[in-house]
């Protein structure tokens, strides 16, 4: 009859402007496709030269490359008896639009531009594209002459269609579009199509999965369907990661899911679904079919294929699942961890080095490696021979096979204890034993002549001589102080990752991690270009309470109880005298306010649009029960006068992994002056006002 449709989504993890490597991964997952029996083949958004190009766009050599890449899937017999449908960037009209290139058979049949662009948080899309704004209809779009050489057509269809095979019809939507109030597939499907496509290119962040799999879901639920999404995957070249979560779903149920996170380059889902489960699910809801009995019918391209066999009866079918949501913990331990190995292996590093001071934020870092080389060697197991190959370029030994992640974490990944005479033995002591338990190669050496010499030079230069406050010293030079303690472990870090391996007699150099957290960022807590500074970060968008509960995580399930010490310590930055031996300068001492505190301003800050006026609002009814509205009001003052002074240290962050909706990063994604009037005068004296009133 028919009724049994096999079709295909697929997670890459492709690279912007990584032409060749990229056709190759698409090729994979064609192969894979049709040797699991599948006439439909959906891949992420902009696949072809990869999602990341940002002002790439603009070049004319990305479009040209992009065809070229085109003209090789068109002309190869991998792509014969399978409608594949990629993503590129096209120039129509001298317009550029994102789209969906369809083909089957050395035809284009359609070129879908995207209607709704994503242009929030790390979103850029109307500056490089238009949206495409004439809701069914179709051009005819000119052909490059590459194109038209292979495909034997001067012009395809461009526009808003779907597309009409011998047994059912199908509809694509562009990622933005699924989350979009009037979502496209709401009247397509009201219009008979029965499969909806999407191409993401959806990032990761913490507790966010579940969001994307309710919006596939209940867009099938209500209108009946198959649903089918791909993503992009893994580190395409900045701040984001790509966490794939390819899925198909049936009629509001999910019945495939892909991995939110893993090191295969290429994975790919297929299913088989029945049409007629589509149309009896449909039958039975009337307002879906009074709707569609006066719905504005979409442009259909006609296509002499069926995604179905004659003779299907037997043909087994796919059948719900549960999905599997990761907790926030996993999320954190598998999503940079990936991201990392992207990086290292792309950037063509021997490794990392981290300045390790025995605190929480420098302890997950290294947890975070220490995931990282887990699943390298998982991945090897499960014989994934690019990650082997890749290991074995990273540590120059081409027989070398990864199989103990404390072993392969010696041979890239360096820790370095940088005592001062104001750090505690307690701290050196930690750092030691879970570099032991984590298996890096670690490192203690001590600043002081450093520092001496460099303070020497500032008194040689003035005559003066700087002091801690306990040593009446003002404020002034006790900070000063501080802040040479921590720009001189900055420059040893990069130091050291230079030549480590130099010293070692072997080649290469290592990529210097930053470990200062989302809350940290946002309060300014930190010195500009000290240990902050660094390659890249990958807990920079993570709060130190999610950072809490991870290594409680990795206590449990890496065994590595050294951290069991450096949860219960209190956070420091040890920059300070010890007072009888012992820490006494501690971190939400030093910020005037709590990190459970920092997170509740940012996510009021960031997530909720609020000011000044607006947070006091808002925090008197939340801490009605332990503040008054005075108390409320002076610490909304300290926050903000302390985030606007510090301001400007965001320029110059760490790149840092995106997870936490209320990231300060200064790049793209939190957009601020760094110059502020930090008095804040009319906002505050509206506050003041609404104290005394209350």
């Amino acid at each position: 009859m028919g009724r049994a449709v096999t079709v295909a989504t697929c997670a890459l993890n492709q690279w912007a402007l990584d032409f060749e490597g990229n056709l190759e991964r698409i090729f994979r997952s064609i192969d894979i496709a049709k040797s699991k029996g599948a006439r439909y083949r959906l891949g992420p958004e902009l696949e072809i030269c990869g999602y990341g190009c940002s002002d790439h766009y603009y070049e004319s050599d990305t479009l040209l490359h992009s065809f070229q890449v085109l003209e090789k899937l068109l002309e190869s017999p991998a792509t014969q008896d399978i409608i594949c449908d990629v993503g590129m960037p096209i120039l129509h009209k001298n317009v550029r639009y994102n789209c969906r290139v369809i083909f089957l058979n050395k035809k284009i049949l359609l070129i879908r531009p995207k209607i709704s662009l994503a242009n929030a948080g790390n979103y850029r899309e109307l500056r490089w594209f238009t949206p495409w704004s004439k809701a069914r209809h179709v051009e005819e779009y000119v052909l490059p002459r590459i194109i038209q050489e292979v495909t034997g057509q001067e012009t395809a269809p461009f526009g808003d269609a779907v597309l009409a095979t011998k047994d059912t019809c199908l509809g694509a939507e562009i990622c933005e579009e699924l989350w979009a109030p009037n979502s496209p597939h709401i009247e397509m499907g009201l219009d008979g199509v029965e499969i909806f496509t999407n191409s993401s290119g959806s990032h990761h962040v913490l507790r966010k999965a579940h969001t994307r799999v309710d919006l596939v879901n209940s867009a099938t639920a209500k209108n009946g369907g198959i649903y089918i999404l791909a993503n992009q995957k893994g580190c395409d070249g900045d701040r984001l990661y790509y966490d794939g979560c390819a899925m198909i779903s049936m009629n509001g149920e999910t019945v495939a899911q892909g991995s939110q996170f893993s090191l295969d380059d290429v994975e790919v889902l297929v299913a088989t679904l029945d049409l007629e489960d589509v149309r009896s699910y449909r039958a039975e809801i009337s307002s879906r079919n009074l709707a569609a009995s006066k719905v504005n019918p979409y442009p259909r391209v006609r296509v002499n294929f069926a995604l179905s066999c004659p003779d299907d009866v037997a043909v087994p079918t796919c059948m719900p699942i549960q999905w599997r949501h990761h907790s926030p913990e996993e999320e954190i331990s598998l999503g940079p961890a990936c991201w990392l190995w992207d990086y290292l292996r792309r950037s063509k590093q021997a490794g990392f080095l981290l300045p390790l001071s025995g605190g929480i934020d420098s302890s997950a870092t290294a947890c975070i490696v220490y995931s990282m080389c887990h699943q390298v060697c998982l991945a090897v197991k499960n014989g994934n021979a690019d990650v082997l190959a890749d290991a074995r370029r990273i540590v120059n030994d081409e027989t070398y096979f990864p199989e103990d992640p404390r072993e392969f974490c010696k041979r890239i990944f360096t820790t370095c204890y940088m005592a001062s005479e104001n750090s505690s033995q307690d701290t050196c002591n930690r750092a030691k034993l879970l570099a032991e338990q984590i298996g890096s190669y670690h490192i203690n050496l001590n600043i002081d002549m450093a520092v001496k010499a460099v303070v020497g030079i500032f008194s040689v230069v003035t005559g003066r001589t700087p002091r801690f406050s306990v040593h009446g010293g003002s404020s002034r030079e006790s900070l000063a102080l501080q802040n040479v303690q921590a720009r001189i472990r900055m420059v040893l870090a990069y130091l050291f990752a230079q030549l480590t391996l130099w010293a070692n007699g072997m080649p290469g150099g290592l990529l210097v991690l930053g470990s200062a957290n989302v809350d940290e960022s946002l309060r300014g807590y930190l010195t500009k270009y000290d240990c902050s500074s660094a390659d890249i970060n990958p807990i920079g968008g993570i709060s130190k309470t999610d950072l809490k509960n991870f290594i409680q995580y990795c206590i449990e399930n890496f065994q590595l109880t050294a951290l069991r010490s450096i949860m219960s310590a209190p956070p420091t930055a040890e920059l300070e005298p010890l007072v009888d031996g012992q820490v006494a300068q501690t971190d939400e001492a030093d910020m005037g306010m709590t990190y459970a505190e920092l997170s509740i301003y940012g996510k009021l800050r960031k997530i909720a649009k609020a000011g000044p006026y607006s947070m006091f609002c808002k925090l008197i009814n939340m801490w009605k029960e332990i503040c008054t509205p005075r108390e409320v009001a002076s610490k909304v003052k300290h926050f903000f006068r302390m985030y606007s002074v510090n301001r400007h240290k965001m320029t110059t962050l760490t790149p840092s992994y995106h997870a936490e909706n209320y990231s300060p990063d200064d790049n793209r994604f939190d957009l601020r002056p760094f110059l502020y009037n930090t008095s804040w005068s009319w906002q505050f004296r509206c506050i003041d006002k609404q104290v005394n009133a209350l």
